[in-house]
């Protein structure tokens, strides 16, 4: 059976035939995690006015590995950084930290300074059927793009969820991508087991979706940034919370033997800032993550992405127009609220997420609260 999730009702759809939105899963600041700085009314990327997410998330089959059949623990995330309704693109900046994975369409980001369209999230093996079939929701929608083009680069990025999906039978479809991004909405964003993130691991628990925010003082520009992640790399005795070494403290039968997996993250912001200073953004992303314990191993591919929802219609080819950015030396804010989103927004995921069997019954256990408690107030760690 195929389940879709929506961007509100996804996780109950996923452990029930019939939807419960009033299902409300904690978030690490519900355990009492501490975290610096402060973050918007969502704590989430749709903190950025316009921004929208949206998921699919395929769930089905139990037992042995039948290729093209099941077990199936997979889905595709959407991330519209002006929303579904807009053409309108927004400068870009892309960072690779490790390689060993993939974004596709990032060499004209790199090239034109521009965003046109989505960011889509899903597994390794299916950003083909994703990245052709966003083509395909633009075509549907209407006039060519902003720049007077009928052609697109859509950007596409993955994670391996092979260890618990059946990554070679192909079940990601076209229609999944559709659905993810005509459910994206603004608002409160699903973590954990869900879209892209249905099948990952982080830290050798289960991993997924997490998002979070920062805004900054009016001293400071009063703006925001906001991070949303797909995390699936690390090492469990690498893993740190709070600054503590909860892996080390939290043993479990180890999936891997070193750091492997991977990590996408998408930075959006206010700011107005330009392409070669999102690029830097972007970078401090590794920042985050290194927070949390990765040291991002040869099998990671870790990439970022960071966007700015500021100067409107710049990308209009029919009229000439003026932007504004921020100085250089005014970006330490945004840079430490890019760190502190990232860090958190990966326990986020974790704290989300839950225990999952998949292909030949491989289980992955959700980090358990009770325990991450206990870890974090031995060291005296927590806020309450």
């Amino acid at each position: 059976m195929r389940k879709h999730g929506s961007a509100i009702c996804m996780a109950a759809i996923v452990l029930s035939a019939l939807p419960i939105c009033s299902q409300v899963k904690p978030r690490a600041r519900d355990l009492g995690i501490p975290f610096d700085g402060t973050p918007g009314p969502l704590n989430a990327i749709t903190d950025l006015k316009g921004v929208e997410v949206g998921h699919t998330t395929l769930v089905s089959g139990d037992g042995p590995l039948k290729v093209g059949v099941g077990p199936v623990r997979t889905g595709v995330t959407a991330i519209l950084p002006r929303g579904k309704e807009s053409r309108d693109a927004v400068f870009a900046g892309y960072f690779s930290l490790n390689g060993n994975g993939e974004m596709t369409g990032t060499h004209w980001v790199e090239d034109s300074g521009f965003l046109d369209g989505p960011v889509m999230i899903t597994n390794t093996h299916s950003v083909g059927v994703v990245r052709d079939a966003v083509i395909q929701w633009k075509l549907k929608r209407g006039d060519a793009d902003m720049e007077g083009y009928w052609w697109s680069l859509p950007v596409v990025a993955e994670t391996w969820d092979g260890y618990l999906n059946d990554i070679n039978g192909f079940h990601v479809k076209a229609e999944d991508a559709f659905h993810a991004l005509d459910s994206a909405r603004a608002g409160p964003v699903q973590e954990g087991s869900v879209g892209g993130g249905t099948g990952m691991i982080c830290n050798e628990f289960k991993g997924g979706i997490g998002t979070s925010s920062r805004t900054l003082t009016a001293k400071e520009g009063g703006y925001t940034v906001g991070v949303l992640v797909q995390c699936n790399y690390g090492e469990r005795e690498q893993l740190r919370i709070a600054g503590i070494p909860v892996g080390r403290e939290i043993p479990a039968r180890n999936i891997w033997q070193q750091d492997t997996g991977s990590i996408i993250v998408v930075v959006a912001t206010d700011a107005p800032l330009i392409p070669t200073q999102l690029k830097r953004l972007a970078r401090r992303v590794a920042l985050g993550v290194g927070r949390d314990g990765s040291y991002s191993g040869d099998g990671s591919g870790d990439l970022f992405i960071a966007f700015s929802t500021a100067n409107p219609r710049a990308i209009d080819q029919k009229n000439k127009r003026q932007i504004t950015m921020l100085p250089n030396g005014e970006l330490g804010p945004l840079f430490l609220g890019t760190v502190q989103a990232s860090e958190e927004a990966i326990v986020n995921a974790m704290v989300a997420a839950e225990d999952m069997k998949g292909i030949n019954n491989h289980f992955v256990p959700a980090i358990p609260h009770d325990k991450l408690v206990q870890v974090l107030s031995k060291y005296n760690r927590l806020t309450k």
